[in-house]
């Protein structure tokens, strides 16, 4: 066991622990770049004028815009580049689907990023960094941060040493990963005889490339003539490693997919070509390059992730303190809640039970494993989020409580906003306690599945099973908000029992829509089906849109368009519903 690792483990646990050992780093990675973030920050503080400009609002909405416009500015040039060379390719419509996006995250980047800026250099942001992390909804989820960081330091003891060598050798590679277009003529390497295929009267030609041979990752050949390709001279090389290309055929070599290796040497410089055809040819070729283990991906992806949500705490207390003030008492008092560690407790305790639930489903166990994991979660941050909005909202102000925080120089939409991110911040602490149990659980569920068929898991497969559910997280989360703010504008004049009815029909309705809007289509005659399908369409939100049941089904990915456009759909709709939320409680009388 000594040879699997620095610690004497089973082979199981050590498949278990490498992908939790990624996500380690990725969390290490994230904290090292915070505290680098701080520093820099702490420095530029001290300069007088940046250190004092985010208390200075006029001016700090002047120098915001320019340093909006410049951004603009630099970043506009590329999409709209990448834009004409679709457009001259696919037309117009392809261009504008390519465009319109970019020119959407450039407007947020243009309008969020200089606040950011002048935020996070500010000299209040800078001393209460500390006294952020240790109290609100950043505490636990910097608890769960450390604990994966320091299992990123001591989990490398668990890993087989020479999978941790080629994970550790991997990361510094992953910008240079990618899709390399190549375009050749090859002429005729023999007289237009194709009897004389593999005679010595063939002629080798040589293409010049530039791959790692332990990074090609796939190989996507394609040619009007029948060719053949190799690394080394022919005369030289085995058999299996030749790759024939027929002619107007496209072929595909995959890294791991039983086909041999096409070289031993570390850098491909050159390919040898053989053209069996009576006439020049066209080959086309696309070379997919990734490092040893592309699963090293997941470490930027959760760097990322940690950073982007401390940064975001931070802005957040830092340009709004009004509204931080409300969020933070609203997050502690959910969080302190009883009902909060039951659920945490009952849904961790869940989450385990999955693992050994027999679902009989001859092989995809991990499945159902993941739908139910997946809805358990949604289901209690819901529940969390009308409970909160519920006993925050309506409560207070039918105990006059609302009353009291209104005298203080609050507004009332400091007072409902404060709320609603009050309860997300706490919801988001029920997803990030569950969710790491969740990905632990998923981690391990394909060794068990593994033991109960006789047949061997590998921690490739865990990591993928675990990876695969983190867009599904992602999603609920964001339909949870969606719910949360929709029972955050009930709460402003209905009681706790209406506001989860309703709540609970929003959510039947908002899954059944594209079921109606359907059956509306295909029901024409029937006007009245065609315009209440319509009507609930337009109206409630369309949540089947975070919904990944299909794609667990299938077994294949979420892609990251998709995610953007839900988290877009999310933004939306949320926002429609907190102006609501802001109309119906201006007029509320709370005296």
């Amino acid at each position: 066991m000594s040879q699997l690792s620095l610690l004497a483990v089973e082979p199981w646990m050590n498949f278990w622990l490498t992908p939790i050992w990624i996500l380690g780093l990725g969390a290490l990675a994230g904290l090292i770049v915070l505290l680098a973030v701080w520093g820099i920050a702490a420095a530029l503080s001290c300069i007088p004028f940046l250190g004092t400009l985010a208390d200075n609002r006029k001016l700090r909405n002047k120098v915001a815009v320019v340093l909006g416009v410049v951004l603009v500015i630099i970043s506009l040039p590329y999409p709209l580049w990448v834009a004409r060379g679709v457009w001259l390719q696919q037309g117009a419509g392809a261009a504008l689907s390519v465009l319109f996006p970019s020119l959407i995250l450039i407007a947020i980047a243009a309008l969020a990023v200089p606040s950011a800026l002048i935020a996070l250099v500010s000299r209040r942001a800078v001393l209460e960094v500390p006294m952020t992390l240790r109290e609100g909804a950043l505490w636990p989820i910097t608890i769960v941060t450390l604990v994966f960081a320091v299992f990123g330091i001591v989990g490398a003891l668990a890993v087989n040493p020479r999978d941790r060598i080629d994970i550790l050798r991997s990361l510094p590679r992953l910008p240079f990963a990618g899709t390399q277009n190549y375009e050749f003529t090859i002429e005729p390497s023999a007289a237009p005889d194709i009897a004389a295929r593999g005679s010595a009267t063939m002629v080798d030609q040589t293409i010049d490339v530039s791959i790692r041979s332990e990074e090609l990752y796939k190989l996507v050949v394609k040619s009007n003539q029948t060719l053949q390709l190799s690394v080394i001279s022919f005369t030289e090389t085995a058999s299996e490693q030749i790759l024939d290309v027929p002619a107007n055929e496209e072929v595909t070599w995959l890294r791991g997919s039983g086909q041999s290796s096409l070289s031993d040497e570390d850098i491909i410089s050159k390919l040898y070509v053989r053209n069996f055809g009576d006439r020049p040819a066209k080959l086309d070729m696309t070379v997919d390059t990734a490092p040893i283990y592309p699963e090293v991906a997941a470490v930027p992806i959760t760097a990322l992730a940690v950073v982007v949500v401390f940064l975001l705490y931070v802005l957040q207390r830092t340009l709004l303190p009004k509204l931080s003030a409300v969020a933070l008492s609203t997050s502690k008092s959910e969080i302190a809640q009883p009902m909060f560690m039951l659920m945490v407790i009952v849904g961790a305790v869940l989450l385990v039970a999955f693992i050994y639930i027999p679902y009989f489903t001859l092989g995809s166990d991990i499945k159902m494993l993941k739908d139910s994991g997946l809805t358990m979660i949604m289901v209690l941050g819901i529940f969390l989020a009308v409970w909160a909005a519920s006993t925050s909202v309506s409560e207070e102000i039918e105990g006059r409580t609302a009353l009291t925080v209104l005298s203080k120089p609050i507004s009332r939409r400091d007072f409902i906003l404060g709320k609603f991110f009050g309860i997300g911040w706490a919801v988001a602490v029920l997803f990030v306690l569950l969710g790491a149990v969740f990905l632990v659980v998923v981690a391990y569920k394909p060794i068990y599945d593994g033991r109960e068929g006789s047949t061997e898991a590998t921690w490739q497969l865990c990591h993928l099973e675990m990876i695969r559910i983190v867009p599904g997280l992602a999603l609920a989360f964001m339909e949870t908000l969606v719910l949360a703010a929709i029972s955050v504008a009930i709460s402003t004049r209905l009681p706790m029992l209406p506001n989860f009815i309703i709540s609970l029909a929003i959510y039947v309705l908002g899954h059944l829509t594209p079921l109606m809007v359907q059956s509306s289509v295909v029901q024409k005659q029937f006007e009245l089906v065609t315009f209440v399908g319509q009507l609930i369409a337009t109206v409630f939100p369309v949540l089947d849109h975070f919904n990944i049941q299909a794609a667990i089904a299938a077994g294949a990915e979420v892609p990251y368009d998709y995610l953007g456009w839900s988290l877009l759909y999310c933004l939306l709709y949320g926002t429609i519903a907190m102006l609501l939320a802001l109309v119906m409680f201006e007029d509320r009388d709370l005296a």
